[in-house]
C-alpha cells in the first residue's frame, strides 16, 4: 500500500503506451502491406507485439487496483465515467453504420435497380444462425448478470462458473458468424448491401471479440480472488461492455437480417 494524503492516482512513467502505438503502428503499416502484397509477416509481427503490450499493460493495472490499492473510490469513479463515456463514442460509432444502411435501404438508387436487397443478392435467412446467434448472445448477457450478482452475494462458485459460461458462449457466437462469412452467397463488393452488411457485422464480430478477451481477463483474475463484494469495477465494466454488444446485435438483428432482407 502506498503512504499519501490524497485519494488520486498519479500515474507513474510506463514503457507500454509509446510500444502499444508502435505495435498498432506496425499492424497497420502490415495490413496494408498484406493487401498490397499479399504477405501477412508484418501484421502478424504488429499484432504480436500489441499481444505483448496488452500482457504486460493489463498486469501492471492489475497490480495498481488490486495489490497496491492505487484505484481509490475517487479514481473508481473517474474510470467509470470513462468507461461510460467510451460506450456512448461506442453507439455513435455504430448509428454511422445504421445511417448509411437505412439510407441507401430506405430510398435504394436507380444503380442498384431502386430496390433492396439489390437485384442478384441473396440475402440469409433471418430464422437460421443469425437467430442461434441472437439467442446465444441474449443468453450470455443472462449468464454475465448471474455472475455479477453471484459475486455481490460472495457466491464465489457461482461466480465463475457462469462467468465461463459467457465466455463460451462470446467464443460460441463468433465461431458461428465466421462459419456465416465462409458461407457468405455475396462479399463486401457486392453493391452497398455488401458493404453495408459487412461493415456493420464485422466491426460486431470484433467488438464480439474484444469483448469475450475481457470477460476471460476478468475470469482469470476472479479464479485468483481479484474481485470482492465492494472493490470488482473491471469485472463490472466487462459486463457493461458486454450488454452494449448484446444491443448493437439486436437492431442489427432486426434492421440487417430480418428487415433488411
Amino acid at each position: 500500500m502506498s503512504t499519501k494524503n490524497h485519494p488520486f492516482h498519479l500515474v507513474e512513467v510506463s514503457p507500454w503506451p509509446i510500444l502499444g502505438s508502435l505495435g498498432v503502428l506496425t499492424m497497420m503499416m502490415g495490413l496494408i502491406k498484406w493487401f498490397h502484397f499479399y504477405t501477412i509477416n508484418l501484421f502478424i509481427t504488429g499484432v504480436i507485439i500489441n499481444l505483448l503490450v496488452m500482457i504486460q499493460w493489463w498486469r501492471d493495472i492489475t497490480r495498481e487496483s488490486t495489490f497496491q490499492g492505487l484505484h481509490t473510490i475517487k479514481v473508481t469513479q473517474g474510470l467509470r465515467w470513462g468507461m461510460i463515456l467510451f460506450i456512448i463514442s461506442e453507439i455513435f460509432f455504430f448509428v454511422s453504420f445504421f445511417w448509411g444502411f437505412f439510407h441507401s435501404s430506405l430510398s435504394p438508387a436507380i444503380e442498384i435497380g431502386m430496390k433492396w436487397p439489390p437485384e442478384g443478392i441473396l440475402t440469409f435467412n433471418p430464422l437460421e444462425i443469425p437467430l442461434l446467434n441472437t439467442i446465444i448472445l441474449l443468453t450470455s448477457g443472462l449468464t454475465v448478470t448471474w455472475s455479477h450478482h453471484s459475486l455481490m452475494e460472495n457466491n464465489y462458485n457461482e461466480s465463475i462458473q457462469s462467468l465461463a459460461i459467457t465466455v463460451f458462449l462470446g467464443i460460441y457466437f463468433t465461431i458461428l458468424q465466421s462459419y456465416e462469412y465462409f458461407e457468405a452467397p455475396f462479399s463486401i463488393a457486392d453493391s452497398v448491401y455488401g458493404s453495408s452488411f459487412f461493415m456493420a457485422t464485422g466491426f460486431h464480430g470484433l467488438h464480439v471479440i474484444i469483448g469475450s478477451t475481457f470477460l476471460l481477463i476478468c475470469l482469470i483474475r476472479m479464479y485468483f480472488n481479484h474481485f470482492s463484494l465492494n472493490h470488482h469495477f473491471g469485472f463490472e465494466a466487462a459486463a457493461w461492455y458486454w450488454h452494449f454488444v448484446d444491443v448493437v446485435w439486436l437492431f442489427l438483428y432486426m434492421s440487417m437480417y430480418w428487415w433488411g432482407s
